[in-house]
């Protein structure tokens, strides 16, 4: 089984920024975790970061060329106004995931909507590092519910 997990704008920063919201953990340390579980799990996890809303995007079409069995999509600000990229989501067939470390119903009033919620199998956010690992789980069971 393969999965990929999709990290947006500004996670290359994760260590360094916002750490009340999102802690001091690096994205490689976030990658190696979600890695351990993989492995756990049997599966293959390939995950993939961009400042770029157009990598992004193209990045997305390849997973249908990839015949990945589920994504995870962690896109950071993107999530609440890039309907290219939700677009983009909406062509997939495989289960999607959203998933966001700080729960984003308790910040700011822009930060609780989901543009990509109609076209995602469900969401996880709050639990810090922990919401990559029940989205990985989540997507696996997703996947195998879909074989």
């Amino acid at each position: 089984m393969k999965i990929l997990l999709l990290h947006g704008i500004n996670h290359n920063m994760f260590g360094k920024r916002d750490p009340v919201h999102y802690g001091t953990v690096t994205l490689a340390e976030i990658d190696a975790s979600v890695q351990r579980l993989a492995q756990e799990l049997g599966v293959e996890v390939d995950s993939f970061q961009t400042n770029s809303e157009g990598a992004m995007c193209e990045r997305i079409h390849q997973a249908l060329t990839d015949q990945v069995d589920g994504v995870l999509i962690n896109a950071g600000a993107w999530t609440h106004y890039s309907y290219g990229i939700r677009d983009a989501l909406a062509i997939l067939t495989m289960p999607v995931v959203e998933l966001h470390m700080a729960n984003i119903h308790a910040r700011e009033a822009f930060r609780h909507h989901s543009v990509f919620a109609a076209v995602v199998k469900g969401q996880i956010c709050g639990f810090g590092v922990d919401s990559y690992l029940l989205a990985l789980r989540a997507a696996v069971s997703a996947a195998q519910a879909n074989a």
